[in-house]
């Protein structure tokens, strides 16, 4: 059980760095004064999902989940 508790810690300093640094690497989501008169709706707007932006928003997404889980898992004390 010990060699599962230092794999999973292992994992989890991982996915925190990993987190830290897609969250960081993201674009602002202010789309400035063009959202009022509709010009932010371009092709890049209405295909934001196969953009490196998109991918970036789902990286973030598995990644939290994955830390959310893995933070429960350690704090049930199921190692002890």
């Amino acid at each position: 059980m010990e060699a599962l508790k230092v794999i999973t810690i292992i994992a989890y300093i991982l996915i925190c760095i990993a987190l830290v640094v897609v969250v960081l690497m993201q674009e602002g989501k202010s789309a400035g004064l063009g959202s009022i008169s509709g010009a932010a709706d371009t092709y890049w707007g209405k295909n934001k999902g196969r953009t490196m932006d998109g991918a970036m928003n789902k990286i973030t997404i598995v990644l939290s989940v994955a830390f959310v889980i893995i933070s429960a898992l350690l704090n049930m004390g199921f190692w002890k």
